[in-house]
C-alpha cells in the first residue's frame, strides 16, 4: 500500500488529478470517520474531511515523501478537528423536532437481512454511549485514543501525527483509558 500511495502523491504533486482522485478515494472515509470520532458531529466531520483534502491540495508540494503520506493527511485532520473544537462549542436542541414521514421511503419498507431492530439499538446505544464518553475526553486524550483504537494506527504513527514522542503517546493511552473507563462507569 505505501509503494501505491508513493507513486499516487508523486504523480499528484506532478499535477495529475486522477492520482489526486485516487488518493481521496483511498482516505476519504477514514478522515471523515476520524474527524466524526472527534467532532461527534455528522455536518462538521463532512466539512472537516472537505477542508482536509482541500488543504492536501493545496500544500501537496510541501509534502515530504521519506514520510508516509497517512500521517501527514491524519496530522491534517486532527489538527483541523482540534481547531474545530476550540472554535465551536456544541449546539444541539432536545426540542428539536422530526418532521413526519422523515426516512420512509419504499427502500425503507424492504425486508432485508440485517440485525433485527432491537440488536440495532443495543449496538446504536452502545457506539452513542461510547462517542459520548470520547467527547468528554481532554482533545489531547480524545485525538491519540481515536487514532489507537478506532483507526488502528501504530504507535510510531501516531507519535508521527501529533508530533509527539512514543513514551508520551503510551501515557496518553493509558491516562486516556482510564478516563473513558471513569466516564463510561457514570454514564
Amino acid at each position: 500500500m505505501e509503494f501505491v500511495e508513493k507513486r499516487l502523491t508523486q504523480r499528484a504533486k506532478s499535477g495529475d488529478r486522477e492520482a489526486f482522485a485516487e488518493l481521496i478515494d483511498i482516505y476519504k472515509d477514514k478522515i471523515f470517520q476520524l474527524a466524526y470520532r472527534m467532532v461527534g458531529n455528522r455536518q462538521d466531520a463532512e466539512d472537516i474531511a472537505q477542508e482536509t483534502f482541500l488543504r492536501v491540495y493545496a500544500n501537496l508540494h510541501t509534502y515530504d515523501e521519506n514520510f508516509k503520506f497517512s500521517t501527514w493527511i491524519y496530522r491534517i485532520a486532527t489538527n483541523l478537528c482540534i481547531d474545530r473544537g476550540r472554535k465551536k462549542r456544541p449546539d444541539f436542541s432536545l426540542d428539536e423536532e422530526v418532521e413526519p414521514g422523515q426516512g420512509m421511503d419504499w427502500y425503507s419498507r424492504l425486508s432485508s437481512n440485517e440485525k433485527n431492530p432491537a440488536d440495532k439499538v443495543v449496538t446504536q446505544e452502545l457506539q452513542e454511549t461510547v462517542q459520548e464518553a470520547l467527547t468528554h475526553l481532554s482533545p489531547k486524550y480524545r485525538s491519540i485514543m481515536i487514532l489507537r483504537y478506532i483507526e488502528d494506527l501504530s504507535l510510531q504513527e501516531i507519535s508521527e501525527i501529533v508530533k509527539l514522542p512514543v513514551t508520551t503517546i503510551k501515557t496518553r493511552i493509558h491516562r486516556g483509558r482510564e478516563a473513558l473507563r471513569s466516564k463510561l462507569r457514570f454514564m
